[in-house]
């Protein structure tokens, strides 16, 4: 559909393509949908706001376990980690950079967060909802929820 090379999808194109696949509406409806997948409001779909709108919709289970995962980094419970929040559960100096001395251990946090952070602003917080887009991608990967959990549990020791 990128025709141009661009790595992202203007609105020509994104039509263009929709006719290309059998999609047929009208163009008012398409633009509709190309505003609501244009995350950023840039004018362009880039890669990630086209697959974040093709991924599957999560099970309420794994859905609370991310929430359960966010609460534990959330430290102060304000509803944002923060690299203060990081500070006490997660400890960078086991962090491979930080041991040849290449990174401070507030750039490790920063990486961290920045792992979860919107593409969008990386502000150095992440609040839930960023903190669950993360997952969702992940999540569209794990066809069993029993599987997801799992993980989830061990990755997060909850």
């Amino acid at each position: 559909m990128d025709d141009d090379g661009s790595r992202t999808l203007d609105f020509k194109e994104f039509l263009k393509g929709l006719h290309e696949y059998g999609v047929n509406m009208d163009k008012e409806e398409a633009l509709k949908i190309f505003s609501l997948i244009d995350k950023d409001g840039g004018g362009t779909i880039d890669f990630d706001e086209f697959l974040q709108a093709l991924r599957p919709p999560m099970s309420s289970a794994r859905k609370q376990v991310i929430a359960e995962a966010f609460r534990k980094l959330d430290r102060t419970g304000d509803g944002v980690v923060t690299i203060e929040d990081l500070q006490s559960v997660y400890n960078a100096s086991h962090h491979p950079k930080f041991k040849t001395g290449q990174w401070t251990q507030e750039q490790v946090f920063r990486a961290f967060l920045d792992s979860f952070d919107s593409p969008y602003e990386k502000d150095g917080k992440v609040t839930l909802e960023e903190f669950t887009n993360y997952y969702s991608g992940v999540s569209a990967s794990i066809d069993s929820d029993g599987y997801f959990l799992e993980m989830m549990r061990n990755a997060w020791k909850l």
